[in-house]
């Protein structure tokens, strides 16, 4: 495993760890040379999940793509980076689980905002003006009063 700080292939191991219930293994390594610790992540390799875009185009899925735009809608939220690994695992799971290996972006984006609505409502709305493309504040506004409609039930 090649350090990332400074690209000298001799690392070591300090510490392994099982998760996703036995599916992954997490490993904090150290570089050999420079001596910064870096975590890394083994996954067993399956048949990989295609997401269909909006335009029709077919790209693998990216975990990490969940994880930043969830970072970004949670930005200086009180949420955790803990939290938000959850949640994209989660996600990640529940879509090897499906019927397909083919999924529409959209079905991701439904399921990020269906978690963001229950963990944070800030994060919500700011995920949500990006999936559903508000185009002006009247958008917002509709967003928030229909959050607040349903706090009152």
């Amino acid at each position: 495993m090649k350090c990332p700080f400074c690209n000298n292939p001799e690392t070591g191991v300090i510490e392994s760890r099982a998760m996703e219930n036995g599916l992954v293994i997490r490993r904090r390594r150290y570089c050999k040379k420079c001596n910064k610790r870096f975590t890394t992540h083994e996954r067993i390799e399956l048949v990989p999940l295609i997401v269909i875009k909006k335009d029709e185009s077919r790209e693998v899925f990216n975990r990490e793509k969940i994880v930043k735009g969830i970072i970004k809608a949670c930005e200086k939220r009180p949420v955790s980076l803990n939290e938000i690994n959850q949640i994209a695992e989660e996600i990640e799971e529940k879509l090897k689980r499906g019927s397909s290996n083919e999924l529409k972006s959209q079905v991701i984006g439904r399921l990020v905002i269906n978690r963001l609505k229950s963990l944070d409502e800030v994060a919500y709305v700011r995920f949500a003006s990006v999936y559903r493309h508000f185009e002006d504040v009247g958008s917002f506004l509709e967003e928030i009063n229909r959050i607040k409609k349903n706090k009152k039930k």
